[in-house]
């Protein structure tokens, strides 16, 4: 049983698969958190651009 369990402990055989997988989460999200930054900064130019066409469009009518 000892022996086993020594074997176990310096099997590096799945290591790969968790350091990718580490890896990956950190990737999305660091995505996701650059999607919401994004998303928040075009929230922005729209409102922006939309209140600029409002004003120009009521100067146009009168």
């Amino acid at each position: 049983m000892k022996q086993f369990i020594v074997r176990f402990i310096r099997d590096e055989q799945g290591q790969d698969l968790i350091e990718y997988t580490l890896l990956l989460a950190f990737v999305c999200l660091a995505s996701a958190a650059l999607f919401i930054s994004a998303g928040q900064s075009l929230l922005g130019i729209w409102t922006t651009a939309n209140a600029v066409l409002t004003n120009a469009n009521t100067a146009a009518a009168s």
